[in-house]
């Protein structure tokens, strides 16, 4: 699952970071399975963490003495809303465009 199309014109990688916890669910990540996930370097996920965490799409918490980082609920589309077929295609070939 992608995180909702509204929060799909922001940088790369601050758009792969949603899509993992998007798709992650519930769950959370921590940094370093976010690392894995997004395959980019420590630093350039730390600023797409910072940008996302000043706008308030993510936040971090405690969960059995692990930190982790969990989408905001208006980030995660509702599963009953979900696009169909053609216009995941659609969504598919606008971004592979970057429109």
């Amino acid at each position: 699952m992608k995180a909702k199309r509204e929060f799909r014109d922001r940088e790369e990688v601050e758009v792969a970071v949603l899509d993992a916890l998007v798709d992650r669910g519930g769950d959370g990540m921590t940094v370093f399975e976010l690392r894995a996930a997004v395959d980019v370097d420590i630093d350039t996920l730390e600023t797409a963490l910072s940008e996302l965490k000043e706008d308030a799409l993510i936040s971090v918490e405690r969960d059995d003495g692990r930190t982790v980082v969990l989408p905001d609920d208006r980030v995660v589309p509702d599963p009953t809303e979900m696009p169909d077929d053609d216009e995941g295609l659609f969504d598919a070939i606008r971004d592979r465009l970057g429109l």
